[in-house]
């Protein structure tokens, strides 16, 4: 038998299958039970057959290296889902929803009003250092004064289970589309555990992220054209924007397809002429949209789009602007956000952060600088960071005088034991460690993902989970115990 339970060895982390050796969790009895009755040849045909799919599928990410510059490679995937009940995840989706809301109300305020700078609650000083606020965007009322239209939070859990908030992704946040092709894979291979479990769907993604659009639309009534707005081919998240415009029925276009005419409305150039544009998802950064507004060098965007929007005739999803809440020194004033907004407690916490801009914060960083996560305030992919357990005396010493050239810049987190999940190492079981991104659309309505993308660090011991530095994915089951 090539999969003993008894011998998985948890280790003190949490791991979200296994509570102790041999024992699994309610939510995984059944699906350990199967597993446990494979023998080696069929865990090998199973793992081929998932490499086999996701060739077929054509799932691919992008990297970029200095010897090869691009290179395309197949969707990194773990064959043993990442389960959770039902009843847990409710409480999980009313936290995201909670904090969403928050944080859009944050925004809107900080474009108009400032309310919560005018009471002190988050620092001016913050705000004027902001890489992210665009004062072009000052004013302007997008429908239903929603500006992060798509957010994906990244959820940890630590050793005592505790789950937290490590990070809010309002920009363009990407891997949705891998969400959902990681449950094709499963479908394909598992079809039978699909009948023995009741496992929460997720393929309504794709129509519920055109509703949301649709809801965006200056021609309510009308069928709307919304078109997804990618900046080409060479783009590392390239296969979703096109996954997810196929999906929904859009056209995929870049910015040289689209004109904003002399009556500030946005047209696609068609075989068969101009043709209007109500909405668009764009997958473009703020300042490479509309070198009018932003970068004049910019030609990936849409000269005078800033000016469509402005007036009301084209939706912009996620709107510009939004960033200004994707930014890990905002991030820790997050739980203040909700209390100010909402008057409500936060459902899911943060993770406790050290801001480096202030000095009794950051010079307890600095002392211990061997002990935390250091994370500069707007990288992304797990890139320009310090995890100090594991860094030279060299390195510790590259960020404190880069905490010291620009406090603002930094904060600083304690090393969590990111929870396990059992992973296929071999015809072995080993546990590796995981996160959690969830999806939240905001529109008319709120709409969380059941469940989300699961990363996996598939090398021993690591916990950065990117794909482009080693790490890999599991289909997420939110299954419903009460009728299972």
């Amino acid at each position: 038998m090539a999969i003993r339970w008894g011998s998985y060895k948890v280790k003190g982390f949490h791991d979200e299958l296994i509570r102790v050796a041999g024992r699994p969790r309610p939510a995984a009895q059944a699906l350990c039970k199967y597993l446990r009755a494979l023998k080696d040849p069929e865990i090998q045909e199973y793992k081929a057959a998932a490499d086999t799919a996701i060739h077929v599928m054509g799932v691919t990410f992008r990297i970029y290296t200095e010897e090869e510059g691009a290179i395309d490679r197949a969707w990194p995937f773990d064959i043993i889902p990442r389960i959770i009940d039902r009843r847990e995840w409710q409480q999980v989706e009313a936290g995201l929803e909670q904090r969403v809301q928050a944080l859009n109300l944050f925004i809107d305020d900080l474009y108009h009003d400032q309310r919560i700078v005018k009471d002190g609650i988050f620092p001016e000083s913050l705000l004027a250092d902001s890489k992210n606020f665009r004062p072009q965007c000052i004013g302007i009322d997008p429908p239903h004064r929603v500006w992060a239209h798509v957010c994906g939070s990244d959820l940890v859990r630590d050793a005592d289970g505790t789950l937290y908030v490590l990070e809010d992704n309002l920009r363009v946040p990407s891997g949705v589309s891998y969400m959902l092709e990681n449950r094709q894979v499963m479908k394909r291979v598992f079809p039978e555990l699909f009948e023995d479990y009741n496992i929460l769907p997720v393929d309504d993604y794709a129509s519920q992220l055109y509703d949301m659009l649709a809801s965006l639309s200056p021609r309510p009534g009308d069928q709307p054209e919304i078109v997804v707005l990618t900046p080409g081919v060479f783009n590392s998240a390239y296969f979703e924007h096109a996954y997810l415009a196929q999906q929904m029925g859009a056209e995929l276009v870049e910015g040289s397809d689209l004109v904003v005419g002399a009556d500030d409305i946005v047209y696609m150039r068609t075989i068969e002429g101009p043709s209007r544009v109500d909405v668009i998802y764009r997958r473009i950064d703020d300042l490479f949209l509309d070198p009018e507004a932003f970068d004049p060098d910019s030609l990936l965007g849409v000269p005078g789009l800033m000016r469509a929007w402005k007036a009301g005739n084209v939706a912009l999803a996620n709107a510009p602007g939004a960033g200004v809440a994707d930014d890990k020194v905002v991030y820790s004033y997050v739980p203040d956000i909700i209390k100010y907004y909402l008057d409500q407690d936060p459902l899911i916490p943060n993770v406790p952060t050290y801001r480096c801009i202030n000095k009794p914060e950051r010079d307890h960083v600095i002392a211990n600088i061997d002990k935390l996560v250091v994370k500069p305030a707007n990288e992304s992919g797990g890139y320009g960071m310090l995890i100090g357990p594991q860094a030279s005396r060299e390195e510790c010493d590259k960020f404190i005088n880069l905490i010291r050239h620009d406090p603002r810049n930094y904060i600083a987190q304690p090393m969590l034991n990111l929870s396990t999940a059992p992973t296929l190492v071999g015809n072995r079981v080993e546990p590796r460690h995981l996160d959690l991104r969830p999806f939240i659309l905001s529109g008319e309505h709120t709409y969380v993902t059941t469940g989300g993308l699961t990363r996996v660090a598939l090398r021993k011991g690591s916990t950065v989970v990117n794909s482009s530095q080693g790490g890999g994915s599991k289909d997420t089951w939110v299954v419903d115990m009460e009728t299972d």
